[in-house]
Parts: C-alpha cells; structure tokens; sequence
C-alpha cells in the first residue's frame, strides 16, 4: 500500500500532539480525519479556543470531529464513515473499544517513556522528578488496559542534569513525530515486529500530577528538591510558601552543606540571592513567581519584595 492510500485518522490535542500530525501529512499519508477536544473557554475574554491539533487540522482543510461523548452512537458512526486503514492517538483520553478496535490496522499511541516503564498521565515528569538519565518514546498497539499494548517502535533520550520537564517535553515532541512515521512506514509495509512488554520490580509509574505532588518539603534531600522543581517546571510548578503567599519556583541551584541549618527556614541578601535550607545544604532560588506577581528571576522579585 502506498502512503497516499493508507487512510489515517489522528486523534490528540495539544501541543505534543502536532509535530506528528505534521509530519504523516508531509510524508505522504491520507489524513482522512482528525478528533479533538472540544473547544474551551480560555484567556481573559473567556473566548472559545481551540486545540493545537484543531488549529492545525482546519489550516489543512482535515475533517475534524470534537466528541464530548467518545461512546455516542452517532460520533463513531461518523468515525465509521471515514473508513479508516489506521488509527494514530498522542496525548488523548481513554478509548473505548468500539473506537480504538474500528481500522483494520487497529490504533496506535505514542508514549513519552520506554514502555512498559513510567505508564501512566505524565512520565516526563516523573522521570526527571526520579532523577532518571535515560528516558524515551514507545510507539505501541492500544488495548483495553492502559499503557500495556504490544511495543513497535522504541527509541532512547538522555536526560541532561539540568534539564527541565519543559525541555525535554520539547525535544520528546519532535523525536515524536519521526518515530510515528517510522512505524506507520514499517505497518503499512508489512515489516513491523510487535513485542509483548516485559514487567520488571524495578519499574516506575506516571500517575497524574496534582496540588500535592508540587508542594516541596524542605525537610527532604537537596538532589530530591532540586529533581522535583526541574520536574515540574515549567508547568504545573514546583511551590512553597512565602510570607504567607504561595512561592513557584521554576528554576534553582542545589549547594551542599555538611550540616543542615533549620530546612525550610530562608536566607536572603535582599538585593540577588535567597536561599532555603534543606536536609542536606541549601536550596538556591533563580527564577520565581509570587502569587499574583509574574515569572521572574530572584534579583527582580527581591526588587520588588520586603522580606520579614
């Protein structure tokens, strides 16, 4: 089957999502349809917007369907008319059967870790949270249960030391994108190879990032602090509290100490530096955001700030 005649359906939303959507339709593929979020209100008019993917879809002229109800009757038999070779979904809810079981290639997902490592809502994050060197993408056939279809296609990143969830999401997004069309390539030419995952006691989970898992505990070890904000930034964001407001912190140095001095307690100069103290040394603040104030670098905020 040529490119031109495998007929794709691409599911996804946000920004993750487009590289690869862009890249099957610059390689050739027949983009048959695309489903998105519905459009939301955002900004301060709380205008209708809509998603990456849509953005790109109608700039393309692509058939685009916006489900509120995955499961309706009348959405998968307009999925069904477009008769489908193949079904592509990154960054997407859950699927039901009926949906991801339609294409006779089935539905393929791409996954930011190497599977069956970090399944779960957000393993950028969690790698880097983890302190992992390593991470990767995983294009895999979708079942029932999440995350645990038969792996395709892998490929591996590195994991810089000082890198953030925000830059590595950049970097995973465009290796995404020719992963996806390596393994479309090698399915519609027959020469793709599927590989059961292989569990192991050491692998570690993704679960969705909430309120809680921002909050940092001084009382922890400077690596620990210093993982979780590189984690987290540049969203949702590493916090603490500030003189009774809530702190984001985006970026900062760890500098050990042989002893500890009061971990959560804050040291400032009052023009460039502040500091909090951890378990192990301290916690050197360089780019940060008090409620209600915007994103800035320490010596800014100081600026702008009467510490007590």
């Amino acid at each position: 089957m040529e490119r031109g005649n495998m007929r794709v359906v691409f599911i996804g939303t946000p920004e993750f999502s487009v590289p690869s959507l862009q890249a099957l339709h610059n390689a050739g593929y027949n983009i048959v349809g695309v489903i998105t979020a519905p459009d939301r209100k955002s900004g301060r008019g709380m205008k209708l917007q809509h998603s990456a993917v849509k953005a790109y879809a109608l700039k393309h002229d692509f058939k685009v369907l916006q489900p509120t109800n995955l499961k309706n009757e009348k959405f998968q038999e307009e999925l069904a008319a477009l008769r489908a070779d193949i079904q592509v979904v990154i960054a997407f809810r859950m699927l039901p059967i009926a949906v991801w079981d339609m294409p006779k290639f089935g539905t393929i997902n791409l996954h930011a870790s190497l599977l069956p490592n970090y399944r779960g809502a957000a393993p950028i994050n969690w790698a880097i949270i983890n302190g992992e060197k390593e991470t990767g993408l995983t294009t895999f056939k979708l079942k029932h249960e999440i995350d645990t279809g038969d792996v395709l296609k892998q490929v591996k990143l590195s994991i810089d030391k000082n890198e953030t969830a925000g830059t590595l999401h950049d970097r995973m997004m465009v290796a995404g994108a020719d992963i996806v069309v390596e393994t479309i390539d090698a399915i519609r030419t027959e020469r793709i190879e599927e590989h059961p995952q292989s569990l192991s006691d050491e692998m570690h989970s993704a679960p969705k990032i909430y309120k809680t898992t921002c909050e940092i505990d001084w009382d922890k070890l400077g690596a620990s602090i210093y993982n979780r904000v590189r984690g987290l930034s540049p969203y949702p964001t590493a916090r603490t509290v500030l003189d009774g407001k809530i702190l984001k912190i985006y970026r900062c140095t760890f500098v050990p100490e042989k002893h500890a001095r009061y971990p959560g307690n804050f040291i400032t100069n009052g023009s460039d530096y502040l500091g909090f103290y951890c378990q192990d040394g301290l916690i050197q603040l360089n780019e940060v955001q008090l409620e209600g104030k915007k994103r800035m670098d320490v010596a800014s905020f100081l600026r702008g700030i009467n510490l007590s």
